[in-house]
């Protein structure tokens, strides 16, 4: 297996379960961060990133430009599709591990809803994921990340989102504020990065892809924020009843594909399908993704 193939699933199959927008990020490191939002273009800077490799750090930079296209509308605060509670419970713990071709368990995820809490005066739930590649994986692409979102506690549009990455002894930490005004309150140590109304990062997308009840609609859609460009994802029910086999066991689940649009245009090289249990938890059961080398499945080992 190319090293090409394994740093490309890595970023992929830890991280694609929290959205499918990681491995955009992954694949354009020496990028600025770019957000998009339906006002007058304007740029804020913030000394918010800090790198320590061997290259100097690039300064982040967070831009707001027109309104490319309808799809990215903002979301309403209550969401109609959405259940009346969302099927969250603090502490809960996921634990995936992810298989590539033929090749099992060479990385392991897990998501973690830390806590609900108030968060700069806003209801808040804290989601967490960590990201470790295993061995013989591990030999060739070393890859200890953590991510912290802070959702909105009734539509789990983000507040803020880290990025807490160890990849190959190169060590970032970003921490990015949501805002669609930049005034939004931030500490010291986080950038603004506005955004739109409504605006999700990768886990809170996750969590919100559970809240859908999935049997009064077809089809959501929404802008999101991955720490470095904005998305438009689109997911649509493909089925019922679908029954996999993961290695926490046997699940009835509804099946839901995923499409990553960027300025305008679909991302044609990369296809994701998240299967939900087919209960009141709508636990995340088992993520596929066919990428343009490979294919990756990042199935529950257990739950907590």
């Amino acid at each position: 297996m190319s090293l090409r193939v394994n740093v490309g699933f890595a970023a992929v199959a830890t991280l694609a379960l929290a959205g499918g927008a990681y491995y955009w990020l992954h694949g354009r490191p020496n990028q600025p961060p770019t957000a998009i939002a339906s006002e007058t273009p304007r740029t804020i800077t913030r000394p918010a990133a800090t790198e320590s490799s061997s290259a100097p750090p690039a300064q982040p930079e967070v831009t707001a430009k027109a309104q490319p296209e309808p799809s990215l509308a903002a979301a309403p605060k209550k969401d109609p599709a959405t259940t009346s509670v969302l099927p969250l419970r603090p502490g809960e713990i996921l634990d995936f591990t992810a298989d590539v071709a033929k090749v099992s368990s060479v990385a392991t995820l897990r998501l973690q809803t830390a806590e609900k809490r108030n968060f700069q005066g806003k209801s808040a739930w804290h989601l967490q994921a960590f990201a470790h590649t295993q061995n013989p994986l591990r030999m060739v692409f070393q890859l200890d990340d953590q991510f912290d979102s802070y959702s909105d506690a009734s539509n789990l549009a983000s507040l803020q989102y880290e990025l807490h990455l160890n990849e190959r002894g190169q060590k970032v930490d970003s921490i990015q504020r949501m805002t669609t005004t930049g005034h939004e309150p931030a500490s010291r140590n986080a950038s603004q990065t506005i955004v739109l109304p409504g605006t999700r990062d990768p886990l809170g997308m996750m969590q919100y892809l559970r809240a859908v009840d999935w049997s009064k609609t077809s089809q959501v859609h929404g802008p999101v924020y991955d720490g470095h460009k904005l998305y438009d994802v689109r997911a649509s029910l493909a089925g019922t009843s679908q029954n996999v086999t993961v290695p926490a066991g046997d699940f009835s689940t509804t099946k839901i594909d995923l499409r990553v649009f960027a300025d305008g245009a679909e991302m044609q090289d990369a296809r994701f399908s998240l299967y939900l249990a087919g209960d009141a938890t709508r636990t995340p059961v088992l993520l596929e993704a066919v990428l343009p080398w490979t294919t990756a499945r990042v199935g529950l080992k257990s739950k907590q």
